[in-house]
């Protein structure tokens, strides 16, 4: 799938991938996993970012709340963190996958 025109340029030719029920970039560059939302406006972060191979993420740098949703073999759901504020360090050891959403 192409990216849109108003993607951050950090996503520009990454992979996306729809995963329950959102269509989101995958993070498979050194910057896109570093970086995540951070840094964004609301408006630019999209649905959100997967983050393959990945059990703990931070939100410093973030400008609004996300909704992190841990993932498991199969992408099923081990854990879900809603409306994390900006500055923390989050993980779930058992999950291999992190899918990064704006909170509402």
């Amino acid at each position: 799938m192409d990216e849109s025109p108003q993607e951050p340029r950090r996503f520009r030719g990454l992979p996306h991938r729809s995963l329950l029920g959102f269509s989101v970039p995958v993070a498979t560059t050194r910057l896109a996993r570093l970086l995540g939302l951070a840094y964004l406006d609301r408006e630019d972060a999209g649905e959100g970012l997967l983050i393959p191979r990945c059990s703990r993420v931070h939100t410093f740098g973030m400008r609004f709340d996300l909704d992190l949703v841990f993932l498991g073999e199969d992408d099923r759901v081990i854990e879900l963190r809603r409306s994390v504020p900006p500055g923390e360090w989050i993980s779930c050891p058992e999950a291999v996958a992190v899918l990064e959403l704006p909170s509402p």
